[in-house]
């Protein structure tokens, strides 16, 4: 009797069709090559082909004009919800930007605030135009302008808007994809107070904390008020719900004419004050300046990146692709792609808004980093 192994040609081709056929039946996947060439690496065809591309989404082309069309079509009372999700073509149709986050903007009408509502994914807000966007985090309502970043943390109620006279854009990044993956979602929009003791359904969050609370609490670097509790509403995430822009900008001007990095420039972490650490477990945030005419070496790792010019133009190249950018838009760097940025500008600095999921690598130690040196050769950095 001829068995597979031993059968030739015809025989043994047909076997093997009948054994992976007869494999997949019963819900399982060859770990195998036959041969080098696809059609024969059944291992390969089986896995996920799906991967995030290096992309771009232009803000005043293609974002802004579809913000604004929303805005006219899509009223408070139709849906709580109106902003546009960024899908990476690599990885559509999911809700994905990279494979672990996601990038969605939002246009606020003049004076339009939605009910609270808490959910497991970590969010933050960062103001693109405006001045007077609006978002209440535990109590604290917060008003804040571009480029100031406003934390939603996982299980905080939270509510957004706009309390000025004129529409109000900004941009969110939360980790749902990711959140998903784990099987981690969920969401509730049953806001509901204790008031003598009665349990009161409310379309507001009652003010808990000043409107500066967090400036005035945390924003004293290296300072932290010991006569005060730091768990609020959250014990895995940054009590610091707000980070002034003029802050920011200030630290990376006093900065402006070290050395930085080569492979980052001048790139400074928003931290939790109370730890130092990132703000979130699963995401961090940086704002990153490129001197006038600055060019970083090349880098590469495997945490993915949402870069968000918010200052200055130029263009990156990532995996050997142009794509060039400007205010307000926002980039794709997959993980472990090379990247390098480029500041189109001899007069101007280019500061750049940054994610990335660096703490969920580092958590379960996966994180690498690797660069080009100026000779051209690999080194690793992390």
């Amino acid at each position: 009797m001829t068995t597979p192994a031993s059968a030739d040609g015809a025989n043994r081709q047909a076997a093997l069709d009948q054994l992976h056929a007869d494999v997949f039946a019963h819900n399982m996947a060859p770990f195998w090559a036959v041969d080098a060439q696809r059609n024969h690496d059944e291992d390969r065809q089986v896995q996920d082909t799906k991967k995030a591309r290096p992309f771009v989404w232009t803000y005043a082309r293609d974002i802004e004009p579809l913000l604004h069309r929303s805005a006219e079509l899509i009223t408070m009372e139709s849906s709580e919800r109106r902003s546009l999700i960024l899908v990476n073509p690599g990885l559509a149709p999911r809700r994905a930007t990279v494979s672990t986050m996601y990038t969605a903007y939002r246009l606020n009408d003049p004076n339009e605030i939605m009910p609270p509502h808490r959910h497991s994914p970590n969010a933050i807000r960062f103001g693109l135009t405006g001045t007077q966007n609006f978002t209440g985090v535990e109590g604290e309502n917060i008003i804040f302008g571009p480029g100031d970043m406003v934390l939603t943390p996982h299980d905080t109620w939270h509510n957004h808007g706009n309390k000025g006279d004129e529409p109000a854009v900004n941009l969110s990044v939360l980790d749902l994809p990711l959140i998903e993956t784990l099987n981690a979602t969920y969401f509730e929009h049953d806001y509901h107070e204790v008031a003598k003791g009665e349990r009161i359904k409310r379309q507001a969050q009652s003010e808990r904390f000043p409107p500066d609370y967090s400036q005035r609490v945390y924003g004293q670097g290296g300072l932290r008020p010991r006569f005060l509790s730091h768990r609020r509403g959250t014990g895995a995430a940054s009590p610091m719900y707000v980070y002034r822009w003029a802050m920011m900008r200030e630290l990376l001007d006093r900065f402006r004419d070290w050395d930085g990095d080569p492979y980052e420039g001048l790139m400074v972490e928003y931290v939790d004050p109370t730890t130092g650490g990132p703000v979130f477990r699963t995401i961090t945030f940086f704002a990153q300046m490129l001197r006038a005419g600055e060019r970083t070496r090349p880098l590469k790792q495997n945490a993915s990146l949402l870069v968000a010019p918010f200052e200055g133009r130029g263009h990156s190249i990532i995996d050997g692709e142009r794509l060039d950018w400007a205010p307000f838009d926002t980039l794709a760097v997959p993980g472990s792609a090379w990247c390098e940025h480029v500041n189109g500008s001899d007069r101007d600095p280019a500061i750049l808004f940054v994610a990335s999921d660096e703490p969920t690598l580092k958590a379960l130690a996966l994180y690498q980093k690797h660069g080009r040196d100026a000779a051209g050769d690999t080194v690793r950095l992390a």
